[in-house]
Parts: structure tokens; sequence; C-alpha cells
């Protein structure tokens, strides 16, 4: 699976960029889903216009770690794993009716959820997920992203900025180093993303994440590892202390 998105859906963190810059580097959105296409035979790409794009591959899959592709209205989410309680999540959001309900629809409403009807905060939705997991998820009419991966780092999960500042974000590493040069590292590993938000630990939300160079084989400087910074908390901002509630002006998509 590949995500590009451009900076004003999802801005990198400063991090993530390497003095080394992007020598040699695939650098444009067309380029890159055509690479991805071209090494993934029947590869599904969708132009999100501004925004980026978004691909996605069902070959060579592993079949304890499944790729999943869906849509619903607006909302595209690209899914990798398993999740152990979808039981108790259809119950959650009110899908306990529906026999066909996979990972990725349960995510697309629980975002919903998030998005328009429940006072719930990122973090709670993402803490809720148990089992071995990374997705994207996308919405087209807020411009808006939701990116996690589980606390294990169990599914391979790249995150990366190309020289024209678009995220990268894949399960193909050596996709992200092709678009990004050392600009690169695996996507920290118990943390989500959101496009007002940026990157937080689901665990502890209110903390600042703080980058740890990373340096590869070759003794270079390649991106970053972010972990919580135990020593500062996030400043509140003003007028969001509190949960949204529904009908509220500011949802959680603007807020966080």
């Amino acid at each position: 699976m590949l995500a590009i998105f451009d900076q004003t859906v999802a801005k990198c963190p400063e991090g993530l960029k390497s003095p080394e810059g992007h020598v040699g580097a695939v650098s444009g959105v067309g380029p890159l889903t055509q690479l991805f296409a071209s090494s993934n035979e029947g590869a599904v790409t969708v132009s999100l216009g501004s925004s980026g794009a978004i691909a996605y591959d069902s070959s060579n899959q592993n079949p304890f770690l499944p790729r999943l592709f869906g849509a619903v209205d607006d909302i595209f989410c690209l899914f990798q794993g398993t999740l152990d309680n979808i039981t108790s999540l259809k119950q959650q959001y009110g899908l306990s009716n529906n026999s066909t309900a996979n990972e990725v629809i349960i995510l697309i409403e629980a975002y919903r959820s998030l998005r328009d009807r429940g006072p719930f905060h990122p973090s709670n939705v993402a803490r809720d997920l148990s089992g071995r997991f990374a997705f994207i998820l996308f919405d087209t009419s807020r411009k808006a992203t939701f990116i996690a991966t589980d606390e294990e780092g169990s599914v391979p999960f790249f995150w990366g900025t190309n020289s024209e500042d678009h995220m990268i974000l894949s399960n193909d590493v050596e996709i992200v180093k092709q678009s990004c040069g050392k600009s690169f590292a695996p996507f920290p590993k118990g943390c989500y993303f959101t496009t007002n938000g940026g990157l937080k630990s689901f665990e502890h939300p209110s903390k600042e994440m703080k980058a740890m160079p990373r340096v590869d084989s070759q003794g270079q400087v390649c991106g970053a590892n972010y972990q919580v910074d135990t020593e500062t908390k996030k400043e509140t901002k003003k007028g969001t202390g509190g949960m949204p509630r529904v009908g509220s002006a500011a949802d959680w998509s603007s807020s966080y």
C-alpha cells in the first residue's frame, strides 16, 4: 500500500528530513504511483487531486498480515494486519448486524463517529484497536487523514518526505527509499497521525514526540525515530480543552 499526501494534508515532521537530501530520488505524485504500479501487478491507484494519491495491491501478501482497501462515501482506507476484537468493535460502532464488516469498514465507521457523532478523541479509537495493524485513512470531504500503527510495530510501515515535501507512507520500504532518499524512517510504534494534530502516542497523547536521529549502516543520518518526550507536555489549545460534543463546530478533525 502507498499514500502520497500534500503538505496541506499531512505535514511531515522536520526530523524526517535528512541532511543528505533526496539525491536520485523519484519526485512527483505521478511518477511515484507509476513506479508502485510497475512493481505491483494489478495495483489500483486513486488520485486525490491536489491532496495526493493512494495505491493498493493484493499481490505477494503475508497471509497473517493481509492487506485491505475500501471506501465509503468520500472516505478511503488502506489497512494491513488483523484486529482481534472485531466483534466488540462492531457493537461499539453500531455494526453488529453487518456480517460483512471487516477492519476497513470498522475503521471508517470509527472515524465517522469521531467526526460527526461523538465526543471521542482519536487516541481513544486507536487504543481500542487490539491486534497487529497499520492503516491509512483519508477523508476527501475534509481533506483530513488518520494514520496509525500498533504498539509493537507488527506491520512493516514506513514514512518519509520527498523533495516536494509530500508525506510518503508505505509498507514497502524500497518504494519509500526511492521517493525519499535518506529522509525516511519506520513509522513510530503505538502512534497515530492526524492532519491538524500531527504525530502523537495514543497511550500518551498529551506528551510531545521528540526526534532521535537515525544512522544507517554507512554512518549517514537517515531520517529520525520518534519517541515520547516524558519531560514535556503539549499545551492545550484555547477552546479545545474539553472533548467536542455533537453539533459542536469544533469537531475532532478540526481540533486534532
